[in-house]
C-alpha cells in the first residue's frame, strides 16, 4: 500500500505520463511498429507494475483505478485507429494474400500488446474489474480490436480467403498457415463462441462453395461418363474433408459436406444413374465392380440416396432372369420337347442368383435395400412359368437329379452346396405349400 502522506501520492497525470505511457505504452508501440521483439527488463517491469499498483491502492480521492481502466481501453483504441487500421486500408486492393498477411501481423501485434498491458495492470483485473463486474482487460482489448479493426476488414478478409480456397481447389498451392491464422482470428472475435466465425466467414464461404461446385457440376455432367464423374466427386469430398482439418473450424465439416454432396450428387443423381452408355445398368451389365462400389458408397451419403439405385438393380436382375425364361421359351417354340427336366434352365437361374447374391454382399455391403431388390426380382422370375411344367417342378426334378446321380460326379460337399442353392430358389416361390409338397415327394422317391 502506498504511503498516504502527500509527498508520496502519485498524481494521475504524473504516474500515467512519466511512468506508464513513457515506460510501457510508448515502448510497446514503438517496438511493435519497428517489428522487433517486445520484452521488458525485470527491473523496468517491476517499476511499471508497482506504479500501477500504487495508483490503484491509494485512498480516495487519489485512487485512480477507474481512470486507469478507462485509459487502458483508450490507449488500445487510439493505437488501433491511428496506426493499425490505416496500415490495413493501405493493403486493401493490393491482393488477398497481402491483406491477409498484414492482418495476421497486426493481430499478432495486438495479442502482444494485450498481453503486456494485462501484466502491467494486473491489479485492475484482480480487484477493480472483478468488484465492478466489468470486462477483463483481455476481453476489453479484444472488443476494441473487433470494433476498430475486425468490423472494417472482415468482408475483404473473407473474400480473400474464399479466393485462396478456390485457387487451391483448382490445384494451386496456397499458404495454409496464413489462412488458418485468419480463421483463428474469426474464432477469437466470437469472445468464447463461434458466432463471428459462423456469420462473417462460414456462411459466405458455404455460399461461395455452393456456387463453385454448381459450376463444376455443369461442366462435369456434360463431358464425363458416370464413373469419371464419380471419381471427381470422391476426390472433391476427400479434399474438402482435408481442408477442414488443415485450416477450418471442425464445426464446418458437416455443413461443408452437405453443400458439396447436394451440388454434385443430389442434384444430378438420376442423370448419373441413367446416363446413356455409363449409368448404373451399364455398369451392372459389364460387371464394373469398382465403379458400382464407388457409386454405392457416394449415394449412401444422401438421404434416401440408395433407393433409386436399388430400383435399377432390381429391374436389371429381373431383366436378366426374364432373359433366361425367354431363352427356354425360344427352345420350346423351336420344337424342343417340353418335359419336367430342364437342367440348363435351372442352372442358369442358380448361376444368376449366385452371381447377384455375391454382388449384393461384396459391392453393396448386404444393404437391406439391395437384399430386398434381389428378393423382389427373383420372386418375379421364379414365379414366371413357361411351358406345361412350372418352375417349381423343374427345380424339383433338378434337385432329384443331384440327389440320385450327384454322388457319382460331385463330392459330398458339392452336393450339399448344389442343394442349398436350389433350396434358395425354392424360397422365392409364392406358393410355399407347393414347394413343400414337391420337395417332400422328391425326397420320398429317393428313399
Amino acid at each position: 500500500m502506498a504511503n498516504q502522506g502527500n509527498g508520496n501520492i502519485i498524481q494521475l497525470e504524473d504516474g500515467w505520463n512519466n511512468v506508464i505511457k513513457r515506460g510501457a505504452i510508448d515502448v510497446l508501440e514503438r517496438t511493435l511498429d519497428d517489428g522487433f521483439g517486445t520484452s521488458f527488463e525485470p527491473k523496468e517491469y517491476i517499476r511499471i507494475y508497482t506504479t500501477c499498483y500504487d495508483m490503484c491502492t491509494q485512498r480516495s480521492p487519489y485512487n485512480w483505478s477507474r481512470d486507469l481502466y478507462q485509459r487502458h481501453g483508450e490507449t488500445i483504441e487510439q493505437y488501433l485507429r491511428n496506426t493499425v487500421l490505416p496500415a490495413l486500408q493501405d493493403k486493401t486492393g493490393q491482393g488477398g494474400t497481402i491483406l491477409l498477411n498484414e492482418l495476421k501481423h497486426r493481430w499478432s501485434n495486438h495479442q502482444i500488446m494485450n498481453k503486456w498491458l494485462k501484466k502491467f495492470f494486473t491489479y485492475l483485473d484482480r480487484y477493480y474489474v472483478k468488484h465492478h463486474s466489468l470486462p477483463t482487460l483481455e476481453q476489453a482489448g479484444l472488443q476494441r480490436f473487433k470494433e476498430e479493426i475486425y468490423q472494417n476488414v472482415k468482408e475483404d478478409a473473407t473474400a480473400a480467403i474464399i479466393a485462396l480456397v478456390d485457387e487451391e481447389r483448382e490445384g494451386g498451392i496456397i499458404d495454409k498457415t496464413l489462412v488458418k491464422s485468419i480463421v483463428e482470428l474469426y474464432e477469437s472475435m466470437g469472445m468464447g463462441s463461434l458466432d463471428s466465425y459462423t456469420a462473417d466467414f462460414e456462411t459466405p464461404f458455404l455460399e461461395a462453395t455452393r456456387a463453385y461446385y454448381a459450376r463444376k457440376r455443369e461442366d462435369w455432367i456434360t463431358k464425363d461418363s458416370t464413373p469419371d464423374y464419380l471419381i471427381k466427386v470422391e476426390k472433391a469430398l476427400n479434399e474438402e474433408k482435408v481442408r477442414v482439418v488443415e485450416y477450418l473450424n471442425p464445426a464446418s465439416e458437416p455443413k461443408l459436406r452437405r453443400v458439396v454432396e447436394d451440388e454434385i450428387l443430389q442434384k444430378v443423381q438420376m442423370n448419373l444413374l441413367e446416363k446413356e452408355g455409363s449409368g448404373c445398368r451399364v455398369l451392372l451389365a459389364n460387371d464394373k465392380s469398382e465403379d458400382l462400389q464407388r457409386m454405392f458408397h457416394l449415394f449412401s451419403r444422401l438421404d434416401s440416396g440408395l433407393q433409386p439405385m436399388a430400383n435399377i438393380v432390381e429391374s436389371f436382375i429381373t431383366e436378366m432372369g426374364n432373359a433366361c425364361i425367354d431363352k427356354r421359351q425360344t427352345r420350346l417354340d423351336s420344337g424342343e420337347k417340353d418335359k419336367n427336366d430342364d437342367p440348363e434352365f435351372v442352372k442358369s437361374l442358380i448361376d444368376l442368383h449366385e452371381k447377384y447374391l455375391g454382388v449384393i454382399r461384396e459391392i453393396f455391403a448386404s444393404h437391406h435395400l439391395f437384399q430386398k431388390a434381389l428378393k423382389n426380382s427373383f420372386e418375379e422370375i421364379i414365379n414366371n412359368d413357361v411351358g406345361q411344367f412350372s418352375n417349381a417342378e423343374l427345380m424339383s426334378t433338378f434337385c432329384d437329379r443331384v440327389l440320385k446321380s450327384g454322388g457319382e460326379k460331385l463330392s459330398e460337399m458339392e452336393v450339399e452346396q448344389s442343394l442349398d442353392r436350389i433350396v434358395q430358389l425354392f424360397s422365392f416361390l409364392t406358393d410355399k405349400d407347393l414347394f413343400a409338397e414337391i420337395y417332400r415327394n422328391q425326397l420320398a422317391s429317393v428313399c
